[in-house]
């Protein structure tokens, strides 16, 4: 150590990551490789949430995030999170997102992030993998059809006496 400040190792200690739907609630990443990938449906709305702890004053702490199938980048984002003062426990939730839709899509992604300072310093790294999958849309069972109603009887037509009656 140089005397410049702690180790990137000791500035920021990633406590939890863990992805937040509306249908399923909180589903934890495991923090450690070789994991179980994570099953989630199709067109899912996910917000990604980190839980740190840091040992020194951050400024302008950015997350990067890269969606890889197949060797290949599908999609890459990077949120600013701001700056943040020692200590914690920090949760953050970054912004909610769509996963794609289609059978296209569906398969098994490998999902990295890394947290950078303002400088562009990496002070921790997450990776985990995704399998999205399809979900059979059963079509909702028909209504059934009302009979057709009868047509509306006619009042009868007005009679009028016959004259001298």
């Amino acid at each position: 150590m140089d005397g410049s400040g702690p180790a990137p190792d000791d500035l920021l200690s990633l406590l939890d990551v863990s992805l937040h739907t509306e249908e399923r609630g909180r589903i934890g990443v495991p923090l450690e490789d070789g994991a179980e990938p994570l099953v989630v449906a199709e067109g899912t709305v996910v917000s990604l949430g980190l839980t740190f702890r840091l040992g020194d004053a951050v400024d302008g702490l950015v997350f990067e995030e890269e969606h890889t199938r197949d060797g290949r980048v599908v999609d890459r984002t990077r949120t600013v999170l701001g700056g943040f003062r020692r200590g914690g426990p920090y949760e953050v939730w970054l912004p909610p997102r769509r996963l794609p839709i289609g059978r296209a899509h569906c398969g098994l992604y490998r999902v990295g992030g890394r947290l950078t300072d303002g400088s562009g310093r990496e002070l921790a790294r997450t990776g985990h993998r995704l399998r999205l999958v399809h979900v059979g849309a059963t079509p909702p069972p028909r209504p059934t059809t009302p009979p057709r109603p009868a047509p509306p009887s006619r009042p009868a037509p007005l009679t009028r006496p016959a004259p001298g009656a």
